[in-house]
């Protein structure tokens, strides 16, 4: 029996929260084993290359974009710099389920950025929701006590850079291809990683770091591959809930690569965070269909 659109879209952005979960695990048994640097250029070189083909195959340098485009690109490509430094730096350093759950923020931070910086209408279940999250995340990390360090700062660090990431692409213009704001910033980690690098001793490469860094360079591209295929089938509102499986991932393979399992209250607060996101997914979904149904009636009224 074949699989609907949305069936199809909930496996694909499954494995591609997936990939990208079991990426990071790759990355974290490397640890300082190999400069984040070093990891950065060896990965992204190859990963750049891979978006470079796929967007050249899927017509994405087609038509140049404006001036007003090529200058959120490059804002975008910036936060990308950021979000990627402070995310794997705080990986290094934290449980891998710990730093997944602070990630599920972004719908929540999403919500709080569009109101404030676009004046965007936020009703009060969704402001709601953004409190419930924010708790969630004062659970994980807990300030004041013995587990909030320098890594949870930047665990929030990649939230925030994250956030400004998603906000500037929704300024883009429409005919702006995905796949060449997607290359323009995995450019931009490259280059920030050979300037990082010059100060820094690349190490040899072992056959363990070897076989590391190919696991996490090929979950990344897979990661990429089923994010542009997600786009492509099924109801945004239906998939994107499903972003939240790659918590369940960390979990797995926290505990059975790495020997974490987060103690209560971070369990707790990653369980607020994944109900308030979703609540918000869902309710931003249901507002959009009433918003196109109403402008489709206002469509078919005569005109007087």
């Amino acid at each position: 029996m074949a699989l609907s659109g949305n069936a199809r879209g909930a496996l694909l952005m499954m494995g591609a929260v997936g990939s990208f979960t079991t990426g990071d695990a790759f990355t974290k048994a490397i640890g300082d084993a190999m400069p984040l640097s070093q990891f950065l250029v060896m990965r992204g070189v190859v990963a750049s290359a891979f978006i470079a083909l796929l967007a050249w195959r899927l017509g994405a340098f087609r038509q140049a974009p404006s001036r007003k485009d090529r200058a959120l690109i490059w804002l975008r490509a910036l936060a990308e710099v950021g979000s990627c430094y402070f995310f794997l730096t705080a990986l290094r350093q934290m449980p891998l389920a710990n730093v997944t759950a602070l990630m599920q923020l972004l719908p929540l931070t999403m919500t709080l950025g569009s109101a404030i910086l676009y004046r965007e209408m936020v009703g009060w279940r969704r402001w709601s929701a953004v409190g419930i999250g924010f708790l969630g995340m004062l659970l994980i990390v807990r300030p004041g006590s013995d587990g909030f360090n320098e890594a949870s700062l930047l665990g929030l660090m990649a939230v925030a850079c994250v956030t400004i990431r998603d906000l500037a692409i929704r300024r883009l213009s429409p005919e702006v291809h995905s796949l060449r704001v997607t290359l323009a910033a995995a450019v931009a980690v490259v280059g920030f990683a050979a300037v990082l690098s010059l100060g820094q001793e690349w190490q040899p490469m072992t056959p363990r770091l070897t076989a590391l860094l190919a696991g996490a360079t090929v979950c990344v591209i897979f990661g990429y591959t089923f994010s542009v295929m997600v786009m492509r089938v099924g109801d945004v509102s239906f998939t994107a809930p499903f972003r939240y499986t790659g918590l369940v991932v960390a979990l797995i393979l926290g505990f059975v690569v790495f020997g974490d399992w987060p103690v209560a209250l971070t369990l707790v607060g990653a369980a607020l965070i994944v109900g308030s996101g979703a609540f918000t997914l869902l309710r931003e979904a249901q507002l959009g269909r009433r918003s196109r149904r109403a402008a489709a009636l206002q469509a078919k009224m005569p005109r007087t």
